[in-house]
């Protein structure tokens, strides 16, 4: 008679476990491993600033990647309408410093160089011409 082998299922347990053991001890090596970033290592390690800064920062972090994620449009939208406020900006106080500067114009020729507002077309000529460096303002007889 033959005998069959038969295995003892402590044993296969036994080395199922320990195999597992020693994937697992791997993967937590691999974690430890991992390298820091550059910002932590330096203000929390090398400096010494306080966990809790880093646990709030890392919160601060999740929540903003989550809000990104979530509202994509309003986002886009609201960086969209910063980008062209910022766009036309300089153009409408260009616009504006023209307008302040004609006005003050206006206001000197009338008072020393004795023109009547009744010709406002000329006026306003003047008031312009002298605005960008003209200088027909000055050969106005007083």
């Amino acid at each position: 008679m033959n005998k069959k082998e038969t295995s003892n299922p402590k044993e296969l347990r036994n080395q199922n476990y320990e195999a597992k053991k020693v994937n697992n001890s791997e993967k937590s090596k691999k974690k430890n491993d991992k390298n820091l970033p550059w910002w932590v290592e330096l203000l929390f390690v090398q400096i010494g600033l306080p966990d809790n800064l880093l646990i709030k920062i890392l919160k601060a972090k999740k929540k903003s990647k989550e809000l990104i994620n979530n509202d994509k449009k309003s986002l886009i939208t609201f960086l969209f309408a910063i980008t062209s406020l910022a766009y036309f900006y300089p153009v409408i106080q260009h616009a504006k410093n023209k307008l302040d500067c004609e006005a003050t114009a206006k206001n000197y020729i009338v008072k020393n160089k004795n023109i009547n507002q009744n010709n406002k077309r000329e006026l306003k000529m003047l008031s312009t011409n002298f605005c960008y460096g003209g200088e027909e303002i000055y050969e106005i007889k007083n």
